[in-house]
């Protein structure tokens, strides 16, 4: 069982070098950088701040996809039609939810707190839970349908590169994930295997790095000049970590000031653990036990905003349970997936 760390957000006063003393972390480091897309690699500012005492290599996800999408028209191709097709299933699943979450809404609205009202808006809970589970079960036969057909990794175009990344990440004592667009970092991690190759190394994720190695992906934002958008599931995560939903940014895109907001998604979400993911944040996990919870913060279904104790500290839902597991299910998400599904081919 792997150790694991997620930190706050790195573009203004960074902790990534405390948290690599804190987790004992000497040597070569690699780094994953698609999220960033065309700025990929651009890593001089991360270096400097972990200091010379490590080697830094990023794996250029991003661009090596751009040269097996060269190489394999076919594949590219695909992708791009499976990308289609997740597109429009996102699409179907939002206008769905939308009425779900508006009936909600309005049960909720609703004066008193009766027998029957208090069954009804569980129910409109339970409808909304449930759409969640079919979307994702849905995106998940997809992905498993691709896979049997495409055969990715056997592909001529991709085995150079999975050995290479396999080798890079052999040599390093931790694995970097940072954030960016979290759909073009996912369909990355996905597409070389990442899944599998990072199971058994430390990590350190933040940003949609974060969110990518969780068991789904949920996009969020409170605050839009549109008003509150709904939270969306966007995709299945690399599953390295369970248990946990990670929300990157939370003091800025979520509502943590309104608990009806706090409650409705722990509520929906449960029972992962909701996790305000800010600045300043550093959680690290050992052998699936939390052990260190830095202005780590949990979203309660009681609707209110708690700091989250590390294993043996403090009391309450999940504090210090199991959260990483081996299978495989920033843009800490704008909530509107047309961006952030349609652009991940």
């Amino acid at each position: 069982m792997h150790d694991f760390a997620l930190l706050g957000p790195q573009y203004r006063d960074p902790n990534l070098r405390e948290c690599l003393a804190v987790l004992g972390v000497r040597g070569r480091l690699v780094t994953i950088t698609a999220g960033w897309q065309e700025r990929e690699g651009e890593i001089d500012e991360l270096r400097a701040h972990v200091g010379p005492a490590h080697e830094v290599v990023d794996l250029a996800l991003y661009a090596r996809t751009q040269q097996v999408y060269a190489d394999d028209p076919a594949l590219a191709g695909a992708y791009r039609e499976r990308q289609e097709l997740l597109q429009e299933l996102q699409d179907h699943y939002v206008r769905r939810l939308r009425a779900l979450k508006a009936a909600e809404e309005e049960l909720h609205a609703l004066p008193g707190d009766g027998g029957a009202l208090r069954l009804a808006r569980r129910a409109a809970l339970g409808d909304i839970r449930r759409l969640d589970r079919q979307h994702l079960a849905t995106i998940v036969r997809e992905h498993a349908a691709f896979t049997r057909e495409w055969h990715p990794a056997r592909r001529a175009s991709l085995v150079p590169h999975v050995s290479e990344i396999r080798r890079e990440i052999e040599r390093a004592s931790a694995v970097l994930i940072a954030g960016g667009h979290v759909a073009v970092l996912l369909n990355r991690l996905r597409l070389f295997g990442l899944g599998s190759l990072l199971r058994d190394r430390p990590l350190v994720a933040w940003s949609a790095g974060a969110m990518a190695i969780a068991e789904r992906v949920v996009l969020f934002h409170d605050r839009t000049p549109q008003g509150i958008a709904y939270s969306e599931v966007l995709d299945e995560g690399l599953g390295l970590v369970r248990g946990l939903q990670p929300l990157p940014h939370a003091d800025t895109r979520f509502a943590l000031d309104v608990p009806a907001r706090v409650r409705s998604f722990a509520r929906r979400f449960a029972p992962s653990r909701c996790l305000a993911l800010d600045h300043g944040t550093l959680a690290r996990w050992h052998r699936g036990r939390l052990v260190e919870a830095r202005g780590l913060r949990r979203l309660t279904r009681s609707g209110r905003v708690v700091a989250e104790h590390a294993h043996g500290h403090g009391h309450g839902h999940g504090s210090g349970a199991p959260a990483t597991g081996d299978g495989g299910t920033d843009a800490a998400g704008a909530a509107g997936a047309a961006g952030a599904a349609g652009a991940a081919t």
